[in-house]
Order: C-alpha cells, then sequence, then structure tokens
C-alpha cells in the first residue's frame, strides 16, 4: 500500500497518508476541513537484485566462461609442482626467542 501526500488549500497543512490504491483520496482536512489537494510523490525506486533480470540473463558467452573458469580456480587449492597434489603449509622451523625479563 502508497503513502500518499496530501495538503490544505486553506491552512497549508501538509501530511502524508497510508492507503490502499483502490481507496478514494481524502477530500477535507484534518485540522480545518478545507479542501485537500493530493500532491504527486517521488515514489520508491525499483531495485532488481539476484539472477533472473537484463543483467544477469544477457551476459555475453565469453563473459559467462571467464567468470566460471575464476570461480573454479579460486575454489581450488593450488597444486604441488611436483607432485601435482595440493600443497600443504609448510610448518616454520625458525628458532623463537624467549622472551626477556628486563
Amino acid at each position: 500500500m502508497p503513502t500518499y501526500e496530501y495538503e490544505c488549500t486553506k491552512c497549508g497543512h501538509a501530511f502524508e497518508k497510508f492507503q490502499s490504491i483502490t481507496d478514494k483520496p481524502l477530500a477535507r482536512c484534518p485540522e480545518c476541513r478545507g479542501k485537500l489537494r493530493r500532491l504527486l510523490g517521488t515514489g520508491a525506486a525499483i531495485v532488481f537484485k539476484g539472477s533472473g533480470f537484463h543483467q544477469t540473463d544477457y551476459r555475453s558467452e565469453s563473459y559467462k566462461k571467464a567468470a566460471k573458469a575464476e570461480v573454479e580456480s579460486a575454489s581450488k587449492p593450488p597444486a604441488d609442482s611436483k607432485s601435482g597434489e595440493p600443497s600443504k603449509p609448510k610448518p616454520d622451523k625458525t628458532p623463537k626467542k624467549a622472551a626477556s625479563s628486563d
């Protein structure tokens, strides 16, 4: 349900009213019972998100292939150059310094 803006032509009282689209416009000011006019509102912006809209549906095939390759390469761990197996982190072999008690 939209919010409509009204303004009294007699006293200038302006207010908003939450009404159904099928409701008749208000005719009288709640303050002075003068004649109301409905103002043109800016409305709400429509934002299309997610798949199913023009931006994602009509991408070129080259874009889709590049995006798929990027996702696949990001999800695989780097391979060890000798065995082809995923590399494992190597333990740190540097000696640790003891904390000084100064």
